[in-house]
């Protein structure tokens, strides 16, 4: 298993919309296990394959025990609204009150390539939402007013401009 980097804003491949998967093989497999490994280690709940540089409609989740891996999810239908604080790995150290749909039928197919159809309630459709943004270039950002956004984006902009100027005088 491998350690994936995981992007952050305002890194680009984030906006980059997720092709499907159309070969279920040893490859998305790996590709399953090291983005486990990578939500894991960054103490996350859900990892979306384009926080990881791979333009590909894959998503993992790991609530309370219960992992998924969804491959080319599609959320059909949304019922309900919910407010509720969100964070993303995408985004560190940021949380934000973001309107979710309370519960979600979405269609995907498991990590074999076997189709799944379910219903999903709670802080667990926030997460499944979430994470499928990120598979349609979506940003929880998106989700806030044009002045919360415009601050965060400054925010995100000058820790990534930090952290570059840190690596030029490193060497």
């Amino acid at each position: 298993m491998a350690i994936l980097d995981v992007l952050v804003y305002p890194d680009p491949a984030l906006r980059v919309m997720a092709e499907d998967v159309t070969r279920f093989d040893d490859k998305l497999k790996k590709l399953i296990s090291d983005m486990w490994e990578t939500m894991y280690l960054s103490k996350g709940i859900g990892l979306a394959a384009p926080q990881v540089g791979v333009p590909m409609r894959l998503v993992v989740i790991d609530w309370e025990g219960i992992r998924y891996a969804l491959v080319n999810p599609r959320i059909v239908e949304e019922e309900g609204e919910e407010r509720a604080e969100e964070g993303c790995l995408s985004f560190p150290g940021i949380f934000e009150e973001i309107t979710r749909p309370n519960k979600i039928r979405v269609v995907y197919q498991d990590e074999n390539g076997d189709a799944r159809d379910e219903v999903i309630e709670g802080f667990l459709a926030r997460v499944f939402c979430h994470e499928i943004d990120h598979l349609d270039a979506k940003l929880m950002i998106d989700k806030l007013s044009r002045l919360k956004r415009a601050f965060i984006k400054k925010k995100m902009e000058r820790k990534a401009k930090s952290l570059v100027d840190s690596e030029v005088q490193e060497r």
